[in-house]
Parts: structure tokens; sequence; C-alpha cells
């Protein structure tokens, strides 16, 4: 009796890893990509992924000095807006409100929020509609839009030239080069390139067929034999370019404007931490994580999900919450007698 007992403990061992493998290829298959969970593998991939780094290589000169410029309200015409006010490190990349708001209490006017920080140097585009192809730019548009930071090239790079402290430390991070708002914003993109979050849905991928429990292998099931793979590919399990409200109309279509790039596609969500990145969709309407993934079944897939399906799905979708870098808040340069002072344009 006791052997039979043995025999039939191994054997349900070894189904279920078997199973768990399974789960494993068929995630592959349908065109999920692991992150590294080796700090050097994964500071490599993000290298060779960022299409800009040939321009603007990392080094951690180079990391240090984003980090505080991306923490800099210097940059911002008012002097009291960050990079990491919109992207609030601490909150999952993002600020955690429907529009984001800027200048002047400014919300966006097209009344879309603030998509994560986290991971994006795998998207294959940044923003909304696509209309960047790298961090760098994409730093870019945030700075010197009205209802955001509100700020010039002109401006940005006048007050960082008038810091002692910043120039020196762009002259150790990129030697005789001229600070130029490029530099500036280019910087700030390889620092961007650090902020990556292997979870334990990498390791299962990876081989560890314990890394995810009993109810998140159903729930990444769910995922993929719904059609949720569609669309949640690649890395970030989104950040490409897809059609929108594919077989309905989105319920919440007329709040804001946005309606997408010229042809009407918008970027997936990244679904990286997506449990930490509340409101959901692009003008942040959807406050519940389950109410999300029925919409998207709904107008995405002309499908009905139960509410049973959604939270086993939500499930899975909380083993995508990595381990987040650390990020020690820096201090910044001291200002000059020259640096431009803040125009708060009350």
């Amino acid at each position: 009796m006791k052997i039979t007992t043995i025999f039939l403990g191994s054997a349900l061992v070894t189904s279920s890893l078997f199973a768990a493998d399974n789960l494993a290829k068929a995630a592959k298959d349908a065109g999920l990509i692991a992150l590294p969970t080796n700090q050097a593998a994964l500071a490599k991939l993000a290298e060779e992924t960022a299409i800009d780094a040939k321009d603007f290589p990392s080094t951690p000169e180079r990391v240090e000095l984003g980090k505080k410029l991306f923490f800099e309200p210097l940059l911002s015409k008012s002097g009291i807006i960050s990079c990491n006010t919109c992207h609030n490190l601490a909150r999952g990349g993002v600020d955690g409100i429907p529009a984001s708001t800027g200048h002047k209490w400014t919300p966006n006017p097209h009344h879309v929020n603030a998509p994560t920080v986290y991971n994006s140097v795998f998207n294959t585009v940044q923003f909304w509609d696509g209309r960047a192809a790298h961090l760098a730019a994409q730093a870019q548009g945030p700075m010197t839009a009205d209802p955001e930071m509100a700020s010039s090239p002109k401006l940005v790079e006048d007050r960082i030239n008038s810091m002692p402290g910043y120039v020196e430390e762009f002259k150790k991070a990129w030697g005789d080069q001229k600070i130029t708002f490029e530099l500036i914003t280019g910087t700030i993109g390889i620092f961007e390139r650090t902020l990556n979050t292997p979870s334990r849905f990498d390791e299962f991928l990876a081989g560890k067929s314990d890394a995810l429990n009993a109810e998140e292998k159903a729930g990444l099931k769910l995922f993929i034999d719904k059609g949720c793979t569609t669309c949640h590919i690649g890395i970030n399990l989104g950040g490409t370019m897809q059609p929108f409200e594919v077989v309905k109309k989105y319920k919440f279509a007329n709040v804001g404007d946005f309606k997408g790039d010229a042809n009407g596609l918008v970027k997936t969500p990244v679904l990286r931490n997506v449990e930490l990145t509340a409101p959901y969709f692009h003008n942040g309407a959807i406050w519940k994580l389950t109410d999300a993934i029925k919409e998207m079944g709904s107008i995405q897939l002309g499908i009905d999900i139960s509410d049973k399906d959604a939270k086993s799905i939500a499930t899975f979708f909380k083993s995508l919450t990595g381990k987040m870098p650390e990020v020690v808040y820096p201090i910044l340069p001291a200002q000059s007698e020259s640096t431009p002072i803040p125009a708060l344009d009350y």
C-alpha cells in the first residue's frame, strides 16, 4: 500500500510538471516572451532593444545623471513638475488618475492618462498613438506640451546649463558635448531603460513550473484560450500598435476625443504590473481590473467574459507584478543666480 501511494504521488507530480511545461509552451507559442531575470542579461537586452542606444549609449554615469533629470522639476516651466509627476516610480510608473494633469492644473485636453514608464523600452512605440519611436523622443513631448510641463527646448537648456552641478555631471557623462535639449532628453531615456521589472511569470516561462500557483496557471490558460494574446503579446504583453474597437464600440469612447493614430490604431496597454496602473484604457474610464477584462472581451473579441473568468484572468495578471528596481531619490544640483526662475502663470 505504501509503495502504491508513493507511486501515485510521483505520478501526480509528474503530471503536474508536464501540464505546467505544456502551458509554458502554449504561452510562448502564443507570442509571450520572458524578461531575463538575471540583471546583466536584462540590461543587455534593454540596450539591444533601445533603438536610440546608438546615439545615446548607456554608461553608469549617464544612468545616474538621467535619474536626476527624471526627478528634476526645473525642466518644467513652473519648476514643480518632473517626469516622475506623471510617471510616479512609487506608483507603478503612473499617476493613477484618468487624465494626467499638468501646468496650471490643466487636465490633458484629450483626456488621456499616462502609460507606465516601467518596461517602456520594450514597447515598439511610445505614446497611446505611437507617435514616438523611442524613449528619447518620448521625453521631449511632455516637456514642451503646454498642458503638461509647458517648457521649451531653450528654457530646458538654459536651466540645466545655468547650474554648475549639472554642467560638471554632463562633462563626466558626455565629455565635451554641448548640453542640448536632445542630449538632456536622451539621457533621461538612458535612465528609463533601467526601469524593468522581471516577475514570477518570467520564471515560469523560463521553466520554473511552481513560479505560478494553480489559480494563476488557470488564469493564464484562460488568457490564452479566450484570444487575449491576439493583441497582448511580446515581452510586455502589449506595447504594440493594434486595432481598437474591433467588434463593438468602447462604452466610454465619448470620454475625451482620442481616436488613435491616422489608421485608428492604439498602443496596446502593457500588462506588466497592471494591478498597479489603474485606471484602465487610454482615457482611464475603468477602475476595476475585472471590468477592464470584460470590456476588452466585448469590444475586441466579441465575447462575454463571465465574472468568474475575469477574476481568474485578473489573478494571473498579479503574477506579472515584477520586482521593482531600487531607485534612490537623488539630491539635485543647486540653482545659480543665472538660473531662469519658475513661471507659475497663476
